[in-house]
């Protein structure tokens, strides 16, 4: 057949096509993904941590000060979807981080129990990233309801509040908490030495999807 003889309209189409398959096949995964699996990749493991910045200086005792500090990866049974990550203060087990997948990012939430299980006053707060981020780093600043919930507590501190994590795989993970008037407060765990499991979160038996 002479080339010359096919119609311009489907060669334009095709060329559409071949142009646009390429981009559409190998589409970039999100930054939000990448990072869910990263930490997902520790599922079932403990780590020891260590405060390495909790500024400024308080004249009141430091709840954390001196005390064991462990990150267990545990609930992961759709760890595409959701991580239970529970942060374990010597023998208070009360306090988990919840992340979540969302349509446009990642949702942080500390849920905090009592040892009976019960929800503590102040809990499920936290906030959704509103920047892509990285695989390495995420930021989620307050959300609506946990600043009513904050507002109800007369926790004014708390109204600005900014948390992020980060994750090297097999390296290091932190937490952070940092606020604009210079609060600032970080914990590295070790992802290069598992530790000995911690007994389960206070709740775990109803709160989590699986371990």
């Amino acid at each position: 057949m002479n080339p010359r003889s096919i119609p311009a309209l489907p060669l334009a189409l095709l060329a559409a096509a071949l142009h646009l398959s390429p981009s559409t096949a190998g589409a970039a995964q999100a930054p939000a993904d990448d990072f869910m699996a990263a930490l997902a990749r520790h599922c079932g493991q403990a780590f020891a941590g260590r405060i390495v910045a909790n500024q400024p200086a308080s004249n009141t005792p430091d709840p954390f000060e001196g005390k064991p500090l462990i990150m267990h990866v545990r609930g992961c049974d759709a760890p595409a979807e959701e991580l239970r990550v529970p942060f374990h203060v010597g023998d208070d087990h009360s306090r988990t981080w919840v992340l979540t997948r969302t349509d446009s990012g990642l949702r942080l939430k500390h849920d905090h129990r009592h040892a009976d299980g019960t929800p503590d006053a102040v809990t499920l707060y936290g906030g959704d990233t509103v920047a892509a981020g990285s695989a390495l780093r995420q930021q989620f600043p307050v959300d609506a309801a946990s600043l009513a919930m904050f507002k109800a507590q007369a926790m004014t501190a708390s109204l600005s509040n900014t948390w992020a994590m980060e994750v090297e795989p097999g390296q290091r993970f932190l937490y952070e908490l940092s606020r604009p008037d210079g609060r600032l407060f970080q914990v590295e765990f070790d992802l290069t030495q598992p530790v000995d499991l911690p007994p389960p979160p206070w709740g775990a038996q109803t709160n989590e999807k699986g371990a």
